[in-house]
């Protein structure tokens, strides 16, 4: 069956306002061909399908930041906090914190030799 590229590209727009979609894959799930003519036609390519795409993810992110902001659960507020914050207050707030930097410092390479101590015994 033949497809036109303007009017999936359109029903695609349509199918993630709608059902409020963030990945490629949903969005085919919701289109009348496969996924094989999707690509074909390169859609996954298309700016107004990457915006619309990523329009939603920022909504949603912005809602549950906002519920979290709202909420009474430490645990989300938390995240959020976590989210939010400098470095300097996201390591007060960690549990454990593990400097994994050098902190400017040189880093000194350490040799170790290794030593068959069966080779060292006097036979």
């Amino acid at each position: 069956m033949a497809y036109n590229k303007e009017d999936l590209e359109k029903q695609a727009l349509e199918a993630i306002d709608k059902h409020k979609l963030f990945f490629i894959q949903d969005i085919i799930a919701y289109l009348p061909c496969s996924s094989s003519t999707f690509y074909d036609y390169e859609l996954e390519k298309s700016e107004s399908i990457k915006e619309a795409l990523t329009k939603v993810k920022t909504d949603i992110k912005v809602s549950m930041r906002s519920k979290w902001y709202k909420s009474d659960n430490a645990t989300l507020q938390m995240g959020l906090m976590k989210l939010i914050s400098t470095n300097e207050e996201r390591k007060r707030l960690s549990q454990t914190h593990i400097d994994h930097t050098t902190q400017g410092k040189e880093i000194t390479s350490v040799t170790r030799t290794i030593v068959d101590e069966s080779s060292n015994q006097d036979a």
